[in-house]
């Protein structure tokens, strides 16, 4: 897990496609567009449609093939029990149903891919309250930390026999690294606050102002939002779609 996350944040930063060159703000609110005509369509043809172009985005974008089958794959398996119990007898609904939970996963991979952290957060700290905002931005360093932190504890318990012991031990050594594990956060936290303060602190973590630096990139995120917007409106002219 914590090299998948790694590899999505070096990416972010490290792309070369005109997509890691958009800007932030542009690149949210065509996702949002995206999301919102999955969620809220009754046409499979525009979820198709949909669903072909979070992918061209994503290849063009150059992820990785295995995270992007990752992201494909992930919302069936939780959605599965839920498409069999509603079942009614037609393709379409459990079709529609997998569709949905799919392209917002995919669209969701591809904003993260080509917006490097900072970008990301930035916009959402002018909206969401700012401490709601900051907390945020510092979670998503840290779960990179814990994460490392879960993976080494665990790889010194497996050296050192400790999951091969008994049961009841085996839980009990489970727990203590768990609780190693959260102290070792809450002390991490208190010494990052610190030394934000020694570093003049302001009341605001993220108040960069590069996701609004638009580009010509820009241009071909604003026309994947009109295709998308034009294949809504064309279907739901045909009498196809009802959105």
């Amino acid at each position: 897990m914590i090299n998948t996350f790694a590899q999505i944040d070096y990416l972010a930063s490290s792309g070369r496609s005109p997509w890691h060159h958009a800007s932030a703000l542009g690149k949210l609110l065509l996702a949002g567009l995206v999301v919102m005509l999955a969620v809220f369509t009754t046409s499979w043809m525009l979820l198709l449609t949909l669903l072909v172009t979070v992918l061209t985005l994503c290849l063009s974008a150059r992820l990785p093939t295995r995270l992007i089958l990752a992201a494909a794959a992930a919302p069936f398996f939780f959605s599965f029990v839920f498409i069999v119990a509603t079942w009614a007898g037609t393709p379409y609904g459990p079709f529609m149903r997998m569709m949905r939970p799919m392209v917002a996963s995919l669209i969701a991979v591809w904003l993260v891919g080509t917006t490097p952290y900072p970008d990301l957060f930035a916009p959402l700290s002018r909206v969401l309250p700012r401490v709601v905002a900051d907390s945020l931005f510092l979670t998503y360093r840290a779960v990179f930390a814990l994460l490392s932190r879960t993976e080494r504890l665990w790889r010194a318990l497996l050296l050192r026999g400790a999951v091969g012991q008994g049961g009841a031990r085996r839980y009990a050594l489970m727990g203590e690294a768990i609780g190693t594990v959260v102290l070792s956060g809450f002390e991490r936290s208190q010494r990052l606050y610190q030394t934000m303060l020694l570093r003049g602190h302001s009341g605001r973590i993220c108040g960069c102002r590069h996701y609004l630096e638009f580009t010509r990139s820009d241009l071909a995120v604003l026309g994947v939002g009109v295709w998308a917007g034009a294949a809504a409106l064309l279907l739901w002219r045909s009498g196809v779609v009802d959105i």
